[in-house]
């Protein structure tokens, strides 16, 4: 027993450290939230040049009216700017922390080479890329500037981006495109020859139909600006469509969530003196008080939190399992299509949640048969309306704990890497995979550890809250995002509640699906029509 210990003991500093370096990387890697900001914005520069007047669809024209505003290119341009500060600021930082890690120097011992050159590493890629982040940025800040008719302003913006970059060798093309927005905009015009060819390369969505039709007002092409604004007309319309239901649903979600919130509020105050320890009371005391007949003691639960899950998913599958695995197939993930990358990251999710589940049964087999109420699956009762109900009223208070969040991270401290995947996607069979993982697979496994494991056996030291909120924080930080743990802890809580008064593990499974669900649908639509 003193060996396991020790055994468990090494592994938890091993995990604690993993842990803990995963979330220090994700520390200045950009949010998901950021970016799916700026593709909204983008639908609506996009839904802004709809000519919905002309059109017989009078509820759409209505819709759009309503989603775009009075000044949508003005809206489109806070918000660019804004994202462009929070990087030049973050770049500044990055640079700074960069200059702070000292060169490894030939008398430091290889572990300490190691881990400076991967600092160094990691800093220097993050440089690499927030730079051709804010020149992507202040590329489309300018043309939002010109559009909005400050245009001696966007010169300036690109003169700017021309002289930041005039010594560079290997420029972007970014940087190659400045010169080409300035010559259009400037008066007299100075067309490049190869404008069209440098725009079509370095701009995309509304940025590439506005600095397009610029140029091919200036060259006098009417029939390909014709050809243009007819195609631009077909991606408004369909933008405007995409952000009814970005924005409509969620928004008659918040409502409903925010009504049921309130009520379940009022209801408990009036009512919290009746509590009763089951069933018959009123719904938020149902089973609030009870807690389970746990059978093991906290080793065990160490052991299935860190060799079930962390050491299985952070150390045996990422660095032998999968390694050995590729190499004898002859696979390379950075080779992999977007197709290839969802079934791997599909296929590493199955392998990792057959590993977690099999040292959960491997530890509580000894304790079989188990008491009753132990991974309750019942296809009866009210699970669904908890399930339900729960996403509702966890969608106001995730939103608001988000915006908090964000005050606090200004767009920075990463996100799960699956998600810039599926808002990047364009293959539908990919998109479907990632549906499964996430969808699927994610929510039956992590509530089968969190909900249907750890929360209950907690119950043995804690009162339920308390193992509802510890339970909610370890689900939070094991998904490896430091900006994502509160507004995760905060879903945690939700799903705990939610299985603590089911006491039904399908009730916090629908109500992970729905919740990943959402946010898939939102990435598939904003992404498809940026």
């Amino acid at each position: 027993m003193t060996l396991k210990r020790i055994f468990l003991g090494i592994l938890t500093a091993i995990a604690i450290a993993l842990v803990g370096l995963s979330l220090l990387a994700s520390w200045n890697e950009p949010q998901i939230q950021s970016r799916l900001e700026l593709y909204q914005t983008n639908l609506l520069l996009h839904a802004s040049e709809w000519q919905g007047e002309n059109n017989s669809n009078s509820n759409l024209s209505s819709a759009r009216n309503t989603i775009i505003g009075s000044a949508p290119l003005d809206t489109a341009l806070a918000q660019y700017q804004e994202a462009r500060t929070s990087t030049q600021k973050t770049l500044s930082t990055t640079q700074a922390q960069f200059k702070q890690v000292e060169t490894p120097n030939a008398s430091s011992d290889v572990t300490a080479k190691k881990i400076k050159f991967a600092q160094n590493n990691a800093l220097e890629d993050s440089i690499n890329k927030l730079s051709t982040l804010q020149s992507e940025l202040d590329l489309r800040v300018g043309i939002l500037q010109a559009s909005t008719g400050k245009v001696d302003i966007a010169l300036q913006t690109w003169q700017d981006l021309i002289d930041r970059y005039k010594t560079q060798t290997n420029a972007d093309p970014s940087t190659q495109a400045a010169p080409v927005l300035k010559g259009i905009w400037s008066n007299p015009p100075q067309l490049l020859p190869d404008a069209e060819s440098s725009i079509q390369k370095s701009l995309d969505g509304w940025f590439r139909y506005r600095t397009l039709a610029q140029l091919y007002k200036l060259q006098e092409r009417s029939q390909d600006l014709a050809s243009l604004q007819s195609t631009e007309q077909i991606i408004a319309e369909d933008s405007v469509e995409k952000l009814a239901i970005v924005i409509g649903i969620p928004g008659i979600g918040l409502c409903i969530g925010t009504v049921l919130l309130a009520g379940l509020t009022v209801q408990w105050l009036l009512q919290r003196k009746q509590l009763q320890p089951t069933g018959s009371g009123p719904i938020l005391a149902q089973n609030s008080s009870l807690s389970w007949d746990v059978p093991w003691d906290g080793e065990i639960v160490w052991q299935v939190l860190v060799v079930g899950f962390f050491f299985v998913g952070q150390i045996l599958i990422p660095y032998f399992l999968l390694p050995l695995s590729l190499s004898v197939l002859h696979l390379n993930p950075a080779s992999f299509d977007p197709r290839s990358k969802a079934f791997y990251i599909f296929a590493t999710y199955l392998l990792l949640s057959a590993g977690g589940l099999s040292v959960l049964y491997f530890s509580v087999r000894s304790f079989l048969p188990l008491p009753e109420s132990w991974f309750r699956i019942n296809w009866r009762g009210n699970w669904f309306w908890w399930g339900f109900g729960g996403y509702f009223v966890a969608l106001p208070l995730v939103v608001l704990v988000s915006l908090i969040n964000q005050q606090l991270w200004q767009g920075q401290g990463g996100s799960n890497p699956i998600l810039p995947i599926v808002l990047e996607g364009k293959d539908n069979l990919a998109l479907a995979v990632f549906f499964a993982t996430a969808a699927i697979a994610a929510p039956v496994f992590e509530e089968i550890m969190f909900r249907g494991f750890l929360l209950p056996s907690l119950t043995r030291y804690l009162p339920v809250w308390g193992a509802i909120a510890t339970s909610a924080l370890l689900f939070a930080v094991a998904h490896l995002s430091v900006s994502e743990i509160l507004p995760l802890a905060t879903l945690g809580a939700v799903l705990g509640f939610v299985y603590t008064r089911s006491r039904n593990l399908l009730a916090p499974m629908l109500l992970h699906s729905l919740w990943n669900s959402g946010t898939l649908l939102s990435l598939f639509l904003l992404g498809g029509g940026s």
